[in-house]
C-alpha cells in the first residue's frame, strides 16, 4: 500500500493544535509524529512514497456534513445535485463524508425507501457516505421496520412536524416513533415547525396578494419553530428518546434546546451556514432585472431565514460558542432558478425549499474563525468531530489519530477563496446562494481515505471513490 507523509503543518483537532507530521499508510493514519521524526533510523521523507509539504498550513480532519439531500424529490421536482455532482462539490470544499437522507414516502415500506437510496448512491459518490432514514409514514409496519435499521448501519431517523400531506407526522405518530427510539437508541431527528398552522398563515398571505418569496419566511414565523421545538422536547422527555433538532434558525428555538439540556435531556441541535450569515432583510431587498422581487427565491429554505434586526444570526454564533448548538450542517438541497425555483412564480408556497451549501460549509465556518466568532479548534469540532461523534462515526472519521481513516484537509490560512459561479462553484445549480462571499482561507489539498482527491485547484478523484459507511449509535448518548 502507498505511504504518504504530510510534513511541516499545524495539526488542529477539537482539543488543540500542534506542529506535527502525519504518516498515512494506504487508507489509514498510522502515526502523528513530532516534526522531522526519524523512524527506525531513516528519514521518513525518503522512506515514503509521497511527501506533502503543509508548511504554514493547517492539517485538519475532513469535514463531516451530517445533513444533505442529494436527488431528493420535493415540490414537483428533485434536488439538482446527484450523488456524483454533490459529493464531488463537497470534496472541493474539504468535506470528506456526508450523511444523506433515504426517504420512505407515504404508503412505501421503510426498507424499500432505504434500498432506493442505496441504488442512487452506490458507485457514484466521490467521498464516503451514510444514511439517515426519513419516516414519511409512521404506521405499525414502519415502526417494526425501524427496529432493523441499525442492522443496516442506519442509526438515526427523521420525522417532520411540517409539510402536511407530504412528510408530516402528528403527535401520536411522533410518540410511537420516539418509543422505538427509546428502546433501540436510534437518534430521533426532527424538523420542528408547526406545519398545519404554517399552511393557514401561508394561505392567508396568498389570498391577500402577498405572493413574493419574502412571505415564505413570514408564514414560517419563529413562533412556529419555537412551539414545535418545545413540543418535540416534551415528547422526547416523556418517552426517554434522544432528540436532535435539525436546521435550527430561531433564537427562541435555541432557548428551548438549552433549557432541555440544562435539565439533563439527551437533546441536541444543529444550525446551518445560511442562519449564520443570511437574513430575511437581505431576501426582502433582493431584486434583479431578470427576476425582480422573485430573486428572493434563491434563499427560500425551511426553516426560513430570520430577521437580522431581531438578533437571530448573532444568537446562532453565540450558541455555537456556548455549545447550546452543537454543530453545523448544510441541509444541502439545491434547486436551479430556471425550471425549479420558478415553479413558485406568483405563489411562494410552490417554490422548492432548499439552498446549496455543501461546497462552502468549511470555508464559511473558517471565516467565523477569522472574524473572531469561534476558535480554530471549535471550527474543527463543529464541522467534523462532533458530527462524527453524534452519528456513530468517531474514531474512523472526525479525528487525526492513528487508526482513523486518512480523511485529511490541508487548509491555507493565507489563501483566499472567492465564492460564486465561475469562481468556486461545482454544485449542479445555475446560481450560488453565496455569490460574492470572500473567504480569508483556502482548501489546498483533500485526502479521502488516503487518496488525494483535490489538489492545487484540481479535482483528481473519481466517481465511485466513496464507500457506504455503516454507522453505530450516537457516541453522545448517556
Amino acid at each position: 500500500m502507498p505511504t504518504t507523509l504530510i510534513t511541516g503543518g499545524t495539526v488542529v483537532t477539537s482539543t488543540g493544535r500542534s506542529e506535527a507530521d502525519v504518516l498515512v499508510d494506504g487508507e489509514t493514519i498510522v502515526a502523528v509524529l513530532a516534526p522531522g521524526s526519524v523512524l527506525l533510523g531513516n528519514d521518513l521523507s525518503t522512506a515514503v512514497d509521497a511527501v506533502i509539504d503543509a508548511t504554514g498550513k493547517y492539517v485538519i480532519p475532513g469535514g463531516v456534513d451530517a445533513h444533505t439531500h442529494m436527488e431528493l424529490p420535493f415540490g414537483g421536482t428533485a434536488a439538482s445535485d446527484t450523488f456524483e455532482t454533490g459529493t464531488r462539490a463537497a470534496a472541493w470544499g474539504g468535506t470528506t463524508t456526508i450523511i444523506d437522507f433515504a426517504v420512505q414516502t407515504y404508503g412505501q415500506k421503510v426498507m424499500d425507501g432505504l434500498a432506493a437510496w442505496h441504488q442512487k448512491a452506490e458507485g457514484n459518490c466521490a467521498i464516503d457516505y451514510g444514511f439517515h432514514q426519513i419516516i414519511g409514514d409512521v404506521n405499525d409496519d414502519s415502526l417494526q421496520a425501524m427496529r432493523g435499521l441499525l442492522d443496516e448501519g442506519v442509526s438515526s431517523f427523521k420525522l417532520f412536524m411540517a409539510y402536511p400531506g407530504v412528510f408530516y407526522s402528528d403527535d401520536a405518530q411522533i410518540l410511537k416513533a420516539m418509543q422505538v427510539s427509546a428502546d433501540t437508541g436510534l437518534m430521533t431527528m426532527m424538523h420542528a415547525e408547526n406545519g398545519p398552522a404554517i399552511d393557514v398563515l401561508a394561505q392567508q398571505l396568498v389570498e391577500a396578494g402577498k405572493t413574493d418569496p419574502y412571505y415564505h419566511g413570514m408564514a414560517r414565523a419563529w413562533q412556529m419553530e419555537e412551539e414545535a421545538t418545545h413540543r418535540a422536547i416534551m415528547l422526547s422527555n416523556l418517552t426517554g428518546a434522544p432528540l436532535y433538532v435539525v436546521h435550527v434558525s430561531a433564537k427562541q428555538a435555541v432557548e428551548q434546546l438549552a433549557w432541555a439540556r440544562d435539565n439533563g435531556q439527551n437533546v441536541f441541535g444543529e444550525t446551518c451556514p445560511q442562519y449564520l450569515y443570511l437574513s430575511l432583510e437581505e431576501q426582502l431587498g433582493a431584486s434583479s432585472d431578470e427576476w425582480g422581487a422573485f430573486e428572493g427565491a434563491k434563499w427560500v429554505c425551511s426553516t426560513p431565514l430570520r430577521s437580522k434586526a431581531e438578533g437571530h444570526q448573532h444568537h446562532m454564533w453565540q450558541s455555537l460558542r456556548t455549545n447550546d448548538i452543537q454543530m453545523v450542517s448544510t441541509d444541502h438541497c439545491p434547486f436551479c432558478m430556471k425550471g425549479q425555483k420558478d415553479l413558485g412564480l406568483g405563489d411562494f408556497r410552490k417554490i422548492p425549499n432548499g439552498i446549496g451549501s455543501v461546497e462552502h460549509r468549511m470555508d464559511l465556518l473558517y471565516q467565523g474563525v477569522v472574524d473572531g466568532q469561534i476558535s480554530l479548534e471549535r471550527w474543527v469540532e463543529i464541522t467534523s468531530t462532533t458530527p462524527a461523534r453524534m452519528f456513530g462515526l468517531y474514531g474512523r472519521k472526525g479525528v487525526i489519530q492513528p487508526g482513523a481513516d486518512a480523511d485529511i484537509v490541508i487548509y491555507d490560512p493565507e489563501g483566499h477563496t472567492s465564492i460564486g459561479v465561475g469562481k468556486t462553484h461545482h454544485m449542479n445549480m445555475d446560481y450560488s446562494a453565496w455569490e460574492g462571499f470572500e473567504i480569508d482561507g483556502h482548501v489546498d489539498t483533500v485526502m479521502s481515505r488516503g487518496k488525494v482527491v483535490v489538489d492545487d485547484n484540481q479535482y483528481v478523484g473519481a466517481k465511485g471513490d466513496g464507500r457506504y459507511l455503516k454507522r453505530g449509535l450516537s457516541q453522545y448518548l448517556i
